[in-house]
């Protein structure tokens, strides 16, 4: 059913005014045929917009939420759907659309008439697939728009048309002046979308994405344009990964996984506090960044900036070094991977550490102690402090190298490490 359809909408359409118009993403990817699962309208009205949300809500249980007093716009929540109500901005419909970013955002139907408006000829842009501003003072007007045509042509699968990549270009440095939250939000879908990598790159070139990701050079945007590949490689090889790569990594996350972390992790620069501190300044969530950090960590632990990806195979590395790269990644594995593909290195120097991570019980990639600090202290008299911490860490690289093997063997070996007050490795 149509987006465009009032049979598909959570609200009688007689509670709309005759002179209400859907416009916006809804009017776009109903043209393009695009269907999500969360259904999100925005209605323009000349009058009572704020009342007509509030009447909607009220009638339907929904969530209501004042958007913009001055400019009054409101927001009715459903359970699957978004819809908002905005009061049409100039003296009608068309001045409205003209204040618009894009042409293809820039269509507006009537539903209770099918009547179509389309000033700006944004139905044969859709046809031509390109994205096209209306005008540069309308990106000035909020540069966040900017950014938005990278994310839109990256969703789309557009090309963003020569004169409008120009003012996007001139008018960068004006980014600076949108909130971080904002910026972040964008960055999301951007990293999230299968094009997301090269279009980043774009942005990167034009100078967007510059001040937020200063340490970002072209072999690293490279390999963000190629992680979609390599995760697809990856998959095809081991089905149980591809899974993964499909998979949330967190319910809060709007980045689909692996493949969006592994893009950011990409344009981080190679020092952990530094990445940490531009993931805090974009407003990232904890999540997010221990994901990232993690990731780059692992990518540390492979390589040097100079290294030759191509060189290295895991499949002759020591069950220490294995053991300190599924330590630096922690769960983060597949992301890592995907970078170390994306960067050059083969996927059969993968083979072994991928058997490793997939194995569950593997004691190098999924490490569990044969004994606990609590064990440590009673058994050999000692207090709690990084000591225990210490012998606690030891005893599983003991464990990894195969110098012991049961709870036993952990007491024995922690009492020698006390008794030579030294560490065991």
């Amino acid at each position: 059913m149509s987006i465009l359809s009032p049979d598909s909408w959570p609200f009688d359409l007689n509670l709309l005014p005759p002179d209400a118009y859907l416009v916006g993403g809804a009017v776009r990817d109903s043209l393009l045929k695009r269907r999500s699962p969360h259904l999100d309208l925005d209605f323009v009205l000349p009058r009572q917009a704020v009342t007509t949300a509030r009447q909607i809500a009220n009638r339907y249980k929904a969530g209501f939420v004042l958007l913009d007093a001055e400019r009054r716009i409101a927001r009715v929540v459903f359970d699957r759907a978004t819809v908002d109500f905005a009061k049409l901005e100039g003296t009608n419909l068309v001045a409205d659309l003209q204040r618009r970013d894009y042409t293809i955002n820039a269509i507006a139907y009537n539903p209770h008439t099918g009547e179509w408006l389309d000033p700006l000829n944004g139905r044969a842009d859709l046809e031509r697939r390109v994205l096209r501003m209306v005008s540069p003072t309308n990106l000035a007007d909020d540069p966040l728009r900017l950014l938005r045509a990278y994310r839109q042509a990256a969703q789309l699968n557009f090309a963003i048309e020569a004169q409008t990549q120009g003012a996007i270009a001139q008018l960068a440095r004006l980014l600076r002046r949108v909130a971080a939250e904002r910026i972040q939000t964008e960055l999301e879908y951007l990293l999230d979308s299968p094009a997301g990598g090269e279009w980043i790159a774009a942005a990167w070139e034009v100078g967007l994405l510059q001040p937020y990701f200063p340490d970002a050079t072209g072999d690293r945007l490279r390999i963000a344009g190629e992680i979609e590949r390599a995760a697809a490689a990856i998959g095809d090889r081991w089905p149980a990964l591809k899974r993964e790569f499909a998979q949330n990594l967190h319910p809060r996350f709007k980045v689909s996984g692996y493949r969006a972390i592994a893009k950011l992790a990409t344009l981080l620069p190679r020092e952990v506090k530094a990445a940490e501190t531009q993931l805090m300044q974009l407003k990232f969530s904890r999540a997010q960044m221990h994901a990232a950090v993690r990731t780059l960590k692992g990518w540390l632990r492979l390589t040097t900036e100079t290294a030759e990806l191509s060189a290295l195979d895991l499949n002759h590395s020591s069950p220490r070094s294995l053991y300190f790269l599924f330590e630096a990644v922690d769960n983060m594995f597949p992301a890592l991977v995907a970078i170390a593909v994306a960067g050059g290195m083969p996927l059969d120097g993968w083979s072994g550490a991928i058997g490793r991570y997939l194995d569950p019980q593997d004691i190098i990639a999924h490490p569990t102690p044969l004994v606990t600090g609590k064990q440590l202290m009673q058994a050999l008299g000692l207090r709690g402090g990084p000591q225990i911490g210490q012998l606690l860490a030891d005893i599983q690289l003991a464990r990894v190298e195969g110098r012991i093997h049961t709870p036993e063997d952990a007491l024995d070996f922690a009492a020698q490490c006390c008794d030579r007050g030294v560490g065991g490795s």
